[in-house]
């Protein structure tokens, strides 16, 4: 199983997305999700978090909210525990993304994306400010099977 982040920035009632384009071959390619990546060696989640969002983005974090974990599995992917935060305190200016394109999306507009079916889910959770939370979400073939929200099976 590999670690790996992932942020929801806020600002002006808006999230900060990106549609993930220019991999070719890329599990996320033409889907729309928050700011994250993998660990690197001794990094904490906050670290890494902190570390892919300057890259991704340009943007330094003061703060961030750490909202929960969820544990990918899959008949085609390798395992993930994906750390899941939140901010709205950051600086910097934004700069292009090697990864596809950033984009100031309105929060009701957020579900609206072509992205993962689980990622709603935990993006309702995040938007609720949810305590925090451990989501297992289980997908065969791309599709989602089962979600298990701390411990109790809610599809």
């Amino acid at each position: 199983m590999r670690n790996t982040t992932l942020c929801y920035i806020e600002k002006d009632g808006c999230y900060l997305m990106l549609h993930r384009i220019n991999k070719e071959n890329d599990l996320n390619r033409d889907k729309w999700i928050g700011i994250g990546g993998g660990f690197e060696e001794n990094e904490s989640p906050e670290e890494c978090a902190a570390r892919e969002i300057l890259e991704e983005t340009g943007l330094t974090v003061r703060s961030m909210r750490y909202c929960g974990i969820v544990t990918f599995v899959s008949d085609e992917y390798e395992g993930e525990y994906m750390h899941l935060f939140r901010t709205d305190d950051f600086e910097g200016e934004l700069c292009d993304c090697d990864e596809g394109v950033l984009t100031w999306v309105p929060k009701e507009k957020i579900n609206d994306l072509p992205q993962w079916e689980g990622d709603r889910i935990f993006y309702d959770l995040v938007e609720k400010n949810a305590p925090f939370f451990s989501l297992k979400l289980t997908y065969t073939k791309e599709v989602l099977t089962e979600a298990v929200l701390d411990g109790k099976k809610i599809r």
